[in-house]
């Protein structure tokens, strides 16, 4: 049994509110429905920063070796890669002297992704790390070579206000004066678009939020119901947040292993927070955390911005 995983579990669902943290819904499962999300044609987000790479990847390869000969890229939560192999390919094709250093918290992820690098890019020299971000830095040699974070699909989004600050201050810390991190953000639109891609028709969405009571029940000895809940997104525009909640339509009782968690009829469990910002936000956002905006690369539709940032 993962500790951390029913502490974390039992500690959110006797929180008032209750809360499940958004970061474990990715065991197999949940990998394998985020796939089917980024495919869905609500999901722009990924269609989006695909864009920004395939359109600006020339671009991105002269900022990465502003002033160095080659660097590493260090990419946090590297998922599949899709996104990210535009950049390798480029790189490779251009004789770029780089390393890949992909991070994940997700062991299957990254099986999946080393087999997938050598099958389709035998000559890009890979070095998968299995940790939490900050740890997995930790074993990174701290060299005088360049280090490119990458932290894109809006993962920043993730946070809220003050956590997403400590978040990046500690990056900050931990990263060279002549170290680049590419943030990805995810821009304000029209509310209904962003909704939509929290809550598409075929309900992907929707099976990816109720499989984190189906990875308690398998994981953690639990007897969650689970067509007693209902996914429920919502989006606010004057603050660029949405949030997506699982709510019980019933007062029921739920047994995680010796403990007992009631709900009340319509409770609310709160799973993710994903922020949406403005070219002004991210720049606040970039001094506040002792970072200097580069340069912003957005999508055609000003749909998504790939921001790069320097340590001031």
């Amino acid at each position: 049994m993962n500790q951390q995983f029913a502490k974390d579990v039992l500690n959110g669902l006797n929180a008032d509110p209750k809360t499940l943290p958004s970061k474990y819904f990715y065991d197999k499962k949940g990998d394998s429905l985020f796939q089917e999300i980024m495919a869905l044609e609500e999901y722009y987000l990924t269609r989006s920063e695909y864009e920004v790479f395939k359109t600006n990847k020339g671009a991105l390869t002269k900022t990465f070796l502003s002033d160095v000969e080659k660097f590493r890229l260090i990419e946090f939560g590297a998922g599949d890669g899709y996104k990210t192999k535009v950049l390798l390919n480029h790189f490779l094709q251009e004789n770029v002297e780089f390393e890949y250093l992909p991070i994940d918290i997700s062991g299957n992820v990254l099986n999946q992704l080393e087999s997938d690098l050598k099958r389709e890019l035998p000559d890009l020299k890979v070095r998968p790390i299995q940790d939490d971000y900050f740890h997995a830095l930790e074993k990174i040699e701290n060299g005088s070579t360049r280090s490119v974070v990458l932290f894109l699909g809006s993962n920043i989004g993730n946070f809220r206000h003050k956590k997403a600050i400590e978040f990046l201050t500690e990056l900050h810390a931990r990263l060279k004066p002549n170290d680049l991190l590419l943030i990805g953000f995810d821009l304000k639109k029209d509310p209904k678009t962003i909704l939509n891609a929290y809550n598409d028709d075929k309900g992907v969405t929707r099976a990816f939020n109720i499989n984190l009571l189906h990875r308690i029940n398998n994981e953690l000895d639990a007897n969650f119901d689970t067509s007693k809940f209902v996914h429920y997104p919502v989006y606010n525009p004057l603050t660029g947040t949405t949030k997506s909640f699982l709510v019980s339509t019933t007062a029921q009782t739920v047994e995680i292993m010796d403990a007992a968690i009631n709900f009340d009829a319509w409770e609310a469990i709160h799973t993710e927070v994903s922020q949406k910002y403005s070219l002004k936000d991210i720049k606040r956002l970039a001094e506040e955390s002792q970072f200097s905006v580069v340069r912003n690369f957005l999508d055609t539709r000003n749909y998504f911005v790939d921001s790069v940032w320097q340590k001031s």
